[in-house]
């Protein structure tokens, strides 16, 4: 399985970038795909996350402000940035779950990217 981020870069605070995942080698019963980022000496954090049936749910620290969706026709997942703070500064990765995942009943991450570096600049 091998997770490929993109899109990442320097922004000036308060502006935009979207970040992109491909998925290779990877098949499961259902869909399910996420975000994390994480900062050197801190805890990884999860900013969102989308299933098949389309619900979405974000991190407070982003919600309103990030935006998760999927091109099914590509199989590429996307996080749409707006209104980025310095805070935001991390590597972002792209998740996966292990494809077994629904019959377990949690999504949660088991494969990893090797992540897209975001810089906000003020």
């Amino acid at each position: 399985v091998q997770l490929v981020e993109s899109g990442g870069g320097s922004v000036q605070a308060g502006g935009s970038l979207t970040l992109s995942c491909t998925a290779s080698g990877y098949t499961s019963d259902r869909y399910c795909m996420g975000w994390f980022r994480q900062v050197p000496g801190k805890k990884r954090e999860g900013l969102a996350q989308i299933e098949d049936n389309g619900s979405t749910t974000y991190a407070d620290s982003v919600k309103g402000r990030f935006t998760i969706s999927v091109d099914t026709a590509t199989d590429t997942l996307y996080l749409q940035m707006s209104s980025l703070k310095s805070e935001d500064t991390a590597m972002y990765h792209c998740v996966a779950p292990h494809p077994g995942w629904a019959r377990l009943g949690k999504c949660e991450p088991n494969y990893w990217g090797q992540g897209t570096q975001v810089t906000v600049l003020t």
